[in-house]
This record gives C-alpha cells, structure tokens and sequence, in this order.
C-alpha cells in the first residue's frame, strides 16, 4: 500500500540527562509561627461562630414560640 503525501519522518526527542536531580524552590521561607497569634485568631473565629450559633438558635426558639401561641389561639 502507497501512502502519498505522508513522508517518512523520524522525530527524535531527547531527554535531559539530568532527571534524577531533584528540583528546589528559588526561596525557602522558613518563618516560626507564634502560637499564641494562633490560639487568639482560633479564639475569635470561635466567638464569631458561637454569637452566630446563639442567634440562630434564640430565632428558632422565639419563632417556635411565637407559632405555638399562634396555634394556641
């Protein structure tokens, strides 16, 4: 079988010879973490979290409350 219009070519890729070294970041940041700066984020985000909490709840409550009286009528 003829192919026309396919010539043969040979693509050769090449490979680096340096594969097995391992490559390393240009910078190496190496900062020490307070802990005490991340028990006070931790300790905010909790308190944001918990007045959401009890917000949540407390309209729950008085909604539940204000339906029963509702109902009660």
């Amino acid at each position: 079988m003829n192919n026309k219009g396919f010539a043969e070519t040979h693509n050769n890729i090449e490979t680096p010879n340096d594969v097995d070294v391992a490559e390393k970041p240009l910078k190496t940041l190496k900062k020490r973490v307070d802990i005490n700066i991340l028990k006070s984020k931790l300790e905010e985000t909790e308190a944001k979290e918990l007045k959401k909490n009890i917000f949540i709840l407390s309209f729950l409550i008085i909604g539940v409350g204000a339906f029963g009286i509702y109902l009660s009528f």
